[in-house]
């Protein structure tokens, strides 16, 4: 089967690797892959169910993959995190998907699809495994490792666990291959449920002794950490980005609330005073860390006083890097069943309010940056813009801000340092040294 592959990847980091491994099985057949949806003849929406916007985010675009039968496309293969949870309903209502799969199953893809040209409409969930292969989606120089699958935390607000499945940590030696597989890569961005439980599924956890193996391979340059949970950041972990040279002095820690009662109601650990002590303690101990995390405003029973205490939390945390979501009431979550849900408009005034604190603090910190200069990994070229674009340690590709850069000549994959002159709540802009 020749047939012309097209993807289009909905969610997070972590999906886009499970992505990549469906891609990987494409590629061992043969087959051609286009990122022109117009071209495709087989169309692979991979989908996102954390959410109800997520879900309707990833019915939507199945819907519209299906307009493009008038054109070249045949087949329509519906995989991730959706049919994985919700197989019984989707298959037989969302017809116009040929083929479905789950998180795990990209060794079916083929099996399944010579089923669907033989006329049948394939439900393969379960039934595969995550392939070996992957094809890079992201910048050449700059690529996810994923080092566990699901999660055994319980937030009471998450479908993740009912989804994905307990946490399972991947072979180390696995990794290390995978790893080395990359090719030369100047930044390497770990990504799990919650990367710091990295081998405490097998008894003991693993997650510091992972990251000095891959900082011992020769093609990774620099080492990115997202998802390490604020319980889990030990002495250890402080210790390896205070004195691993290749690890970047980032830390995501995603946090969700600064007041006691609503973590408790979360199902999370920690309180405000813990959390005010780590984010003190990494700012000692690693000199210059950038530290990110997540908020989720209008959980249910959250008062107008524990909102303005979040918002002061973060005038005093000053993180460098925010992100806030309005609650989402989810059924199946012990959340779902709370009395005291909020109104929608209230969660939405109360985001808009987080991020206004927030980009207020960011345009603050990145307005000193004016006059000074910043080392920069040039990520490409934004043509809208006609400069280049790149990211600096204190960012996340694809999920922070940016920095952009005019020069008369830059390389992807190349680092430079920028001299800054001007900036906003989330950017940066200069020119090359």
């Amino acid at each position: 089967m020749q047939k012309v592959f097209g993807m289009i990847s909905l969610g997070c980091d972590k999906n886009r690797v499970d992505g990549e491994r469906l891609l990987g099985e494409v590629r061992r057949h043969g087959c051609p892959i286009t990122d022109d949806p117009y071209r495709a003849q087989v169309l692979i929406v991979n989908t996102c169910a954390f959410l109800n916007a997520a879900r309707e985010e990833a019915i939507k675009t199945v819907l519209e993959g299906d307009l493009l039968r008038t054109g070249a496309l045949e087949k329509i293969v519906v995989t991730g995190c959706l049919p994985q949870k919700y197989i019984g309903e989707l298959f037989p209502a969302l017809t116009e998907g040929d083929v479905f799969l789950g998180v795990s199953d990209a060794t079916q893809l083929f099996p399944a699809l010579e089923r669907a040209y033989a006329g049948e409409r394939v439900n393969a969930v379960g039934t595969g495994c995550e392939g070996a292969e992957r094809v890079i989606t992201t910048p050449p120089h700059l690529k996810y490792l994923k080092i566990a699958d699901g999660c055994f935390n319980h937030c009471t607000y998450c479908l993740i666990p009912s989804i994905r499945g307990k946490y399972r940590s991947y072979p180390m030696q696995q990794l290390l291959d995978e790893a080395r597989s990359l090719g030369e890569t100047q930044e390497l961005v770990l990504v799990a449920q919650d990367t710091t439980r990295y081998g405490e599924d097998t008894g003991k956890n693993l997650f510091v002794e992972l990251l000095e193996k891959l900082s011992e391979l020769d093609n990774i340059c620099h080492i990115r950490l997202l998802y390490c949970y604020p319980e889990v950041v030990t002495d250890e972990l402080i210790r390896a980005l205070r004195d691993n040279p290749k690890l970047v002095r980032y830390l995501d820690i995603p946090l969700q609330h600064s007041e006691d009662r609503t973590v408790k109601l979360m199902g999370r650990r920690g309180s405000r005073a813990e959390y005010l002590a780590l984010i003190a303690k990494l700012r000692r101990e690693v000199p210059g860390i950038a530290l990110r995390t997540t908020f989720i405003a209008g959980f249910p029973t959250e008062t107008e006083e524990e909102h303005e205490a979040l918002k002061a939390f973060l005038r005093e945390a000053r993180f460098e890097n925010c992100g806030f979501f309005a609650y989402s009431r989810e059924e199946g979550t012990p959340a779902y069943k709370l009395k005291g849900q909020i109104r929608h408009s209230t969660r939405q005034r109360r985001v808009k309010a987080l991020y206004a604190v927030q980009e207020a603090l960011s345009k603050e910190r990145l307005s000193g940056m004016i006059g000074h200069t910043v080392r920069v990994l040039c990520d490409g070229v934004d043509f809208e813009r006609g400069c280049f674009v790149g990211h600096a340690a204190f960012q996340a590709y694809d999920v922070d801000g940016k920095v952009y850069f005019n020069a008369p000549k830059a390389e992807t994959g190349k680092f430079y340092d920028v001299f800054v002159e001007g900036a906003d709540e989330a950017d940066l802009f200069g020119h090359k040294k």
